[in-house]
């Protein structure tokens, strides 16, 4: 045994000597998982996201398969972590129309700022797609975790294309679609229709179509189907599982009510409902 005041250690039995030193008997966490796991968690209390991808990285990268936790923490971080990045993106490309008439040495600054956000989004997205297609797809062992981790594949690729151009974003679309469409194809014949993961899916899926692949009649349709077939059997859901999927199926009806006006009007509306957000929920 091991005398220590840490939160990283797990209290055992305690004896009267003991407390009045002040001092909590405990075990030392079992390996280095456990560490990591927790330390995941108190930098994601502390908004550290930096920190929570390198300890969850460590995590996913151990061999055993992640638990739903785990896996949580996992695909919190980087969410966090890149999202912070894509909304910096947004913020500077806004920028660069409204500064463009200060002429081309203002416009080089920003365009140089923004290279550099871009070189730190492609690497969090690489860093992660490389975990998911080595580590964390070959090692799902059942249907959900497998669609689970298809659609971070396909969630980080869209991410990748948003910005990258020419042949570079073709790739990164194509990837993005391929991931999500094999996601699809496993959801629908092993996950009920009702089922959040694969809501959760066809959310980012959607949203894929309209923003990426410039198709507003392939989103609304793919979102349109994956809520009709789930609305028709909520009723049989517990009281849990019910609430994750209503959840789901708000986001999707309030994607089907914007891409729809923006349809009827014509115009340009990129707002996005990510469905990555899900998970959090």
């Amino acid at each position: 045994q091991v005398w220590h005041r840490s939160p990283l250690f797990r209290a055992c039995s305690v004896t009267n000597s003991q407390l009045a030193q002040g001092l909590t008997p405990v075990k030392i966490m079992s390996g280095t998982r456990d560490e990591n796991v927790f330390m995941g968690r108190l930098a994601e209390q502390a908004e550290r996201y930096e920190d929570m991808v390198e300890y969850m990285k460590r995590v996913a990268t151990m061999g055993a398969e992640l638990n739903l936790e785990e896996r949580n923490l996992f695909s919190v971080s980087y969410k966090n972590a890149v999202g912070a990045r894509r909304q910096a993106w947004r913020a500077v490309n806004v920028l660069e129309t409204r500064e463009a008439s200060k002429g081309p040495a203002v416009l080089e600054l920003i365009r140089t700022y923004r290279a550099k956000i871009e070189k730190e989004l492609n690497a969090r997205c690489e860093d992660i797609l490389h975990i998911l297609a080595e580590v964390l797809v070959p090692g799902a062992s059942d249907p959900e975790s497998r669609v689970y981790y298809l659609k971070l594949k396909g969630d980080y690729h869209r991410y990748l294309a948003e910005f990258s151009m020419g042949s570079q974003h073709n790739k990164c679309a194509q990837d993005a679609h391929d991931s999500y469409q094999s996601a699809s194809d496993v959801a629908i014949s092993e996950l009920p229709r009702s089922h959040a993961t694969r809501l959760g899916l066809a959310l980012n899926f959607s949203v894929f179509y309209y923003e990426v692949f410039g198709s507003p009649e392939k989103a609304c349709m793919l979102a349109k189907a994956a809520f009709d077939d789930a609305m028709s059997v909520m009723a049989d859901l517990g009281e849990a599982d019910y609430q994750d999927s209503a959840q789901i199926l708000q986001l999707l009806r309030d994607n089907l009510t914007l891409w729809t006006s923006d349809m009827q009007q014509g115009g340009d509306n990129q707002m996005e409902q990510d469905g990555t957000n899900v998970e959090e929920l």
